[in-house]
């Protein structure tokens, strides 16, 4: 239970830091001119966001059980 709830935790705060870092990148970047907030918000939230959070959950998971056997 201890893994996966240190794995939750990676996966929320890098949900919420890769979405805010991807809708920075896109308003900046994108060259869209009619609805560039909507793209960001859009693209953050549904793809950028649950990918990263995905990641740095099945990486926190796996660090956490190796930590543990390392002990």
């Amino acid at each position: 239970m201890k893994h996966l709830s240190i794995g939750l935790l990676c996966g929320i705060i890098s949900y919420m830091l890769m979405t805010t870092v991807s809708y920075i990148m896109i308003m900046r970047f994108s060259s869209n001119m009619y609805d560039r907030q909507v793209e960001a918000a859009t693209t953050s939230a549904i793809i950028l966001g649950p990918l990263g959070g995905i990641l740095a959950f099945v990486a926190g998971y796996l660090w956490s059980k190796d930590v543990s056997y390392a002990r």
